[in-house]
């Protein structure tokens, strides 16, 4: 199980896709987009995350900004309203009810027929906005998922085991994407046609991979647009990234329990996808602990010898990394040991907090 999650389902997906035909995206296709960015206490970010957005390589007649303050008690709002000359439409919520709510309520309201939904956080390239557009005058097409590059800015040594993770997670989408959809997209840059959008449970955690699976159920594509980019920061500290982990994968769990749909294969499409790519990575923490604990049973042939002492070579090149997880030496080894067990270990703790009812929906900025 984990030899296949983790490298059998990439090469067939590899291999799957070279059979497909590329996509074909139409640059001159310039729908009325609209971006949505929610936010809650993000003034240090505001001012950037808007000129950015207004300086988009797109036509300004068919683009409609909105930026929504979810119950922020800083300067976030203050911020936003500085904006309103320059054609931002800005909503304010006073009490904060989370990301759905506030999608739910804005994204049915939307002037444009393709809506973004952004973070504050981050920046997109100059070019992202045309480069979603493109794939819209495909009519099978209901969503398109960016690209987001994470910059590592010397960051403390776990990054670079975390940035080698997201270069391996952009690869099974964009293979997934030749081969039909993604199985989700990426939250800080995504695009889906309006209509196609249907309200979310109020308490959702992962509305990036909801929203585009409603869409797959009905019969339309998600695409990955490599093109589109937007740029984010590697998490300053483990425990910072750790937080990020534990969140997404609670919210796998909370997908699982409620969408029963996801795991029957005469209803979901994506199902191989589904399971593979979702459903087996929340099996790691069991695997790695029956692979151990057999093997300790099984120390009679060579060949468990070796793959003994290959798990315990795994486990000392992640202590290492732990230990030098905020620092500023760098062992690959090391760290991409210590990162895949971070976030093995992040599976176990959002499987306890989804059954405990202690994940907040709300995101929280780790310290």
């Amino acid at each position: 199980m984990l030899c296949y999650t983790n490298a059998g389902y990439p090469l067939l997906l590899w291999a799957w896709a070279r059979c497909r035909p590329r996509l074909e995206r139409c640059q001159r296709c310039l729908p009325r987009i609209t971006v949505l960015v929610v936010a809650n206490n993000e003034a240090v970010n505001v001012r950037h995350r808007l000129e950015n957005l207004l300086a988009q390589d797109y036509p300004r007649d068919r683009l409609e900004i909105i930026f929504a303050s979810d119950g922020s008690d800083d300067a976030t709002l203050e911020q936003a309203l500085g904006f309103r000359r320059a054609g931002v439409v800005v909503v304010s919520f006073g009490e904060r009810r989370g990301k759905s709510a506030v999608l739910n309520d804005l994204v049915p309201q939307a002037d444009g027929e393709i809506v973004v939904l952004a973070d504050a956080r981050q920046r997109f390239e100059r070019g992202a906005l045309r480069a979603l557009a493109a794939h819209f005058s495909d009519p099978a097409v209901g969503a398109v998922s960016g690209e987001l590059i994470l910059e590592e800015r010397g960051g403390p040594a776990v990054g670079e085991g975390i940035g080698f993770y997201w270069k391996y997670e952009k690869f099974i989408r964009r293979s997934e994407s030749a081969v039909d959809s993604t199985v989700g997209v990426t939250g800080a840059i995504y695009a889906l046609r309006r209509e196609l959008f249907e309200p979310i449970p109020l308490d959702t955690i992962l509305d990036d991979v909801l929203i585009p699976m409603t869409i797959v159920r009905r019969g339309y594509r998600v695409v990955f647009e490599s093109a589109a980019l937007a740029y984010d920061h590697i998490a300053s500290t483990a425990n910072a990234e750790f937080a990020r982990k534990v969140r997404t994968l609670a919210g796998n769990f909370q997908l699982f329990a409620r969408q029963g749909w996801l795991l029957n294969p005469f209803v979901n499409r994506l199902w191989l996808q589904t399971i593979s790519h979702k459903g087996c990575r929340l099996l790691g923490p069991l695997c790695l602990v029956g692979a151990l604990g057999s093997n300790a049973f099984l120390l009679g042939e060579p060949l468990y010898r070796l793959s003994l002492a290959a798990q315990l070579a795994l486990y000392l090149a992640a202590a290492g990394g732990w230990y030098l997880r905020n620092s500023d030496t760098k062992i690959r080894l090391c760290n991409l040991a210590y990162a895949f067990l971070l976030l093995n270990w992040a599976a176990a703790v959002g499987f306890a907090r989804y059954v405990s009812g202690t994940q907040r929906v709300t995101w929280a900025k780790a310290e």
